[in-house]
């Protein structure tokens, strides 16, 4: 089939989408053309063996053979050559169902009814007799049928491979039709054409003739990675033995995905249907199992509350040998539990004697840089990247997908790094490689073109530090300058250890009124006029007068140093309190007491430091501050992350304690003398700063250019101003 006749028939089929305006808005012509053009397509390929099959069941039946027991004996009598059994036992064809327009709409049904369990469960997901209800109410089914009977999609005249691009480019365009959802199942082309070059680069093997290789998507909507991966591969190594595997939770986006899988005579059984994650009713279809090749463009910015029980019991129960053992991220963002499940399914490392696998997958900005040192963000790029796991990311254009604007990132995860990639991270700015479309579509107003495609593919393959390319600043006026789009960095340079500064608290205390009126709201001091003793109300209210007595007599105590003037150092306020207390014989508690401290003290840079018992100084919490020092040169990597419940960071300080100490002296202790680090709260992060590592400093205008623009612009405010006079 030429190119310009694949044209016509899109156009066709188009045109014949266009007879539903009226009950169907062009955002729903999918959800009928996308499953007649599967009927139409399997009934052409059924139509030459519809009367063997016909025979065949009629003998079968009058044995009493199950439906399970002949599939496969029906599959064969419709299509000896398939791999996969595919046959229709109603008596009906498009053909036949246009000889009965009255009975139109229960005969389509009868007929879908007739199809094999895989074609039959295809269509109950996509919710077709919904369709026909509407359809037939609105007196469109019988013209839709006749319409599609006349299109010619016999595997004679179009294979299955051309049949599956014809049909990935209706679900493209159908679904650009429904931009206002799409992003939910949809990813555009050129971003896939685009992941597909990168992953695939630099794999020699998967070009190796007769190879054999596994490709995934854990959340496949319709199934696009998973087709142009096949379509990138076949194209170079046509003899590749390649398995495509996926899981969709949607179910319309299901029913497209395996109506390609079907129309290509491929396993349908390899997509399944439910929550990749795990929501309670559905659970991760391929347990245990693992792939070469694994993409996907999971939902970013999206909670994950319905998975929450599952997820944190796997995570709990199971750490590194079930799927999310380097942490859990935000509740709001579950892009990374997507990560790790993705990596969980990697064949063991080139390293250890397996093949490895490598990953591609498309994130929002979050993941790089959310959660702070020791959260579950940052233990996860902590794992990742000390592992040698992350070889590249490429920061895309933003604008580029139908649902939202925001800049995207392409995250290559493998465990099969060559030789010159270990160790290191390659980041590459894409921001810049794209072309303003004529038209938009929603939040879509940008595309990668081919030759971007091939020239960002080429800057990966390369991994050169620090090279440059010529790119557009200004879509408008064709501006460009040369910048730097490919960095590499060392494992290491993106981990920081997070140190706790403190500073010592003094604080200055007086017996004065105005401090003496907040012991009030001082919650220990308080309490002690409240009772606990609800239901016995007479022992309450003594408890309660004799809380009042307590206060009365401690008041007494505070009023005798009234006249004692400020207090500069705390010991010294706490002797003397002590000693009016016991001259008057009265007990002040722990708590009650720092109340009182909290009441009559405030804090003075000037006081001498307060201390605890055992003569150590205190911090003050206001004070507080934290520090990220970057992990030296010749840090070995994977860092140890616990070493047991008493001090768990004890080999953590003592690998990097000069490090700290070094870095107090030179950046801390010259404006702060007093200053110190408490080591315990010492922790690891990690961060990926893609932006600043690429950032241009563009100098302000020359003064004189603004004042003259200010100028200009009063003069036209003072014109309009002067024809609203007149």
């Amino acid at each position: 089939m030429n190119l310009q006749a694949h044209d016509q028939l899109k156009n066709h089929i188009w045109e014949i989408a266009n007879r539903l305006r009226g009950p169907y808005r062009p955002p729903q012509y999918r959800l009928v053309m996308l499953p007649m053009v599967v009927l139409r397509r399997l009934d052409s390929v059924l139509e030459p063996t519809k009367d063997a099959v016909l025979k065949e069941y009629d003998k079968l039946t009058a044995q009493n053979m199950p439906e399970s027991a002949m599939e496969r004996l029906l599959g064969r009598a419709a299509d000896p050559g398939r791999q996969h059994p595919l046959y229709n036992t109603s008596p009906f064809t498009f053909r036949r169902l246009l000889g009965d327009a009255e009975n139109i709409a229960p005969n389509l049904v009868a007929y879908i009814n007739g199809f094999s369990p895989t074609a039959r469960s295809i269509f109950e997901r996509f919710k077709f007799t919904d369709q026909i209800e509407k359809l037939d109410a609105s007196n469109r089914l019988f013209t839709i049928v006749k319409a599609m009977a006349d299109v010619d999609l016999h595997p004679d005249r179009i294979d299955n491979l051309q049949m599956g691009y014809l049909f990935e480019h209706l679900v493209m365009r159908f679904n650009e039709q429904a931009n206002e959802e799409a992003g939910d199942h949809f990813t555009p082309r050129e971003v896939i054409r685009l992941m597909a070059n990168l992953i695939y680069t630099g794999e020699q093997d998967v070009y190796t003739p007769g190879i054999y290789r596994t490709i995934y998507d854990p959340a496949c909507g319709t199934g696009g990675m998973l087709s142009e991966s096949e379509k990138f591969i076949l194209a170079q190594n046509e003899s590749a033995n390649l398995a495509l595997f996926g899981q969709e939770y949607n179910d319309e986006s299901w029913a497209i995905c395996c109506s390609d899988m079907l129309i290509k005579d491929e396993e349908t059984s390899n997509i399944v249907l439910g929550d990749t994650l795990g929501d309670g009713k559905t659970r991760d279809g391929f347990e245990g199992e693992h792939f070469h090749y694994l993409l996907a463009n999971p939902p970013f910015g999206v909670e994950w509350k319905d998975q929450k029980s599952v997820v944190e019991a796997e995570h709990a129960l199971h750490g590194f040998s079930g799927r999310f053992g380097a942490g859990l991220p935000a509740i709001n963002d579950g892009s990374f539990l997507f990560l790790q499940h993705m990596m969980s399914k990697m064949h063991p490392a080139l390293q250890v004697g397996g093949e490895g696998s490598k990953i591609a997958i498309v994130f929002n900005g979050s993941p790089l840089f959310s959660g702070d040192a020791g959260s579950g963000p940052s233990n996860i790029r902590r794992w990742i990247i000390e592992n040698d796991l992350l070889d590249a990311i490429v920061a895309l254009p933003d604008q580029l997908f139908y649902n939202t604007g925001i800049f995207t990132y392409v995250w290559l995860v493998t465990n099969r790094k060559a030789p010159e990639r270990r160790g290191k991270v390659q980041l590459i700015d894409g921001t810049r490689f794209f072309k303003r479309m004529t038209k938009s579509l929603n939040n879509k107003r940008n595309e990668i073109t081919e030759d971007q495609i091939r020239h960002l593919t080429r800057i990966y393959g390369a991994h050169r530090d620090g090279e440059t390319a010529e790119v557009v600043i200004d879509q408008k006026t064709g501006e460009a300058e040369i910048r730097t789009v490919s960095r590499i960095f060392e494992n290491r340079e993106f981990g920081f250890l997070k140190v706790t500064v403190e500073r010592p608290l003094r604080m200055n205390f007086e017996a004065t009124p105005d401090r003496l009126a907040k012991l009030d709201d001082q919650t220990p001091f308080a309490n002690l006029a409240t009772s606990k003793k609800r239901k016995d109300e007479a022992a309450a209210a003594r408890e309660i007068a004799e809380g009042r007595k307590q206060q009365e007599a401690i008041r007494a105590v505070l009023a005798t140093l009234e006249g004692r003037g400020r207090y500069m150092d705390r010991a010294v306020f706490d002797a003397d309190l002590t000693a009016a207390a016991r001259r008057v014989s009265v007990k002040i508690a722990a708590p009650v007491k720092k109340a009182i401290f909290a009441a009559l003290g405030e804090r003075d840079p000037d006081a001498e430091i307060c201390r605890d018992a055992k003569g150590r100084a205190e911090p003050d919490r206001e004070l507080r501050d934290t520090e990220n020092i970057p992990l030296p040169e010749g840090t070995t990597l994977p860092l140890p992350m616990q070493f047991g419940p008493d001090k768990p960071n004890d080999r953590l300080v003592a690998a990097f304690r000069g490090t700290i100490e070094d870095y107090m002296a030179r950046e801390v202790l010259p404006h702060v003398p007093d200053a110190w680090v408490d080591f315990d709260k010492t922790k690891v992060g990690y961060e990926i700063p893609i932006n600043r590592h690429f950032y241009v400093y563009k100098p302000p205008r020359p003064l004189d250019e603004i004042e003259a623009d200010i100028t200009g612009l009063e003069g036209e405010i003072a014109g309009l101003l002067e024809g609203l006079v007149r």
